[in-house]
């Protein structure tokens, strides 16, 4: 297991341990009626404090995903709730789960390109360049592009969650999203830490992303090394 860095705008602690184990239950890694390690030597792995893993355990507890026996133990328990911050993020690592995280590459506003496809009710965007984690291992450059009727995106307010900042800075959710995966070759512009140099073909996500309005508020593309992670969908 690992945690993201903290910064600023990172999620709270406790919830980057709750998404991380909601993943790892989801991807299998965590089976039904499996005990957890004892507390003390969770917290010590995670590099965290007691309080702050019992505090992701109670979240997971709420959800259903947990049962804490007094003198016992933690065991995980199927059939909760697996929706979290980053149930629309379907990359996952080989063996499965992984916590997401970017690293900002660049944010600029201007004019949609005349290649992009038709999307929102403006001329102007947001287009966001990051570079994806999960865990701690590279795994993608993604491009988004947010439409300029919903509003401004500020780096400096920026978390790891960009459907997290849509929510709490701009006033909406995404509800849906319209995937199609294909292979395509790396942009130009994804920078030297990638492992897929520009021009090699690799794993490619086109992404509209839907709000309480008819049309999608959001155009992404990424890019993804297939020997580091693979897109799962998982149907309920």
């Amino acid at each position: 297991m690992t945690t993201a860095p903290q910064t600023s705008n990172s999620l709270p602690l406790y919830v980057q341990i709750s998404e991380l184990l909601i993943r790892d239950i989801a991807a299998g890694r965590l089976l039904d009626g499996e005990r957890l390690p004892p507390e003390r030597d969770m917290a010590e792995e995670l590099g965290i404090s007691i309080g702050t893993l019992r505090k992701a355990l109670a979240d997971l507890t709420e959800k259903g995903l947990l049962e804490r026996i007094q003198g016992s133990g933690n065991y995980i328990r199927q059939g909760g709730t697996t929706e979290s911050v980053y149930a629309m993020f379907r990359l996952e690592l080989l063996s499965g789960g992984g916590l997401p995280r970017a690293d900002v590459l660049d944010i600029e506003r201007g004019a949609k390109p005349v290649e992009l496809p038709e999307f929102g009710t403006s001329t102007e965007g947001t287009r966001i360049r990051r570079l994806r984690y999960l865990n701690d291992t590279i795994i993608a450059v993604e491009e988004i592009w947010l439409d300029g009727d919903s509003g401004a995106v500020r780096r400096d307010q920026l978390s790891d969650s960009l459907y997290r900042y849509y929510q709490k800075h701009l006033g909406f959710w995404i509800v849906r999203a319209e995937d199609r995966v294909t292979i395509k070759a790396v942009p130009e512009w994804a920078p030297a830490e990638f492992s897929q140099a520009p021009g090699t073909l690799t794993g490619y996500i086109e992404r509209f992303s839907w709000a309480d309005r008819p049309e999608p508020v959001e155009y992404s593309r990424t890019w993804f090394d297939t020997d580091r992670a693979h897109y799962v969908q998982r149907l309920k």
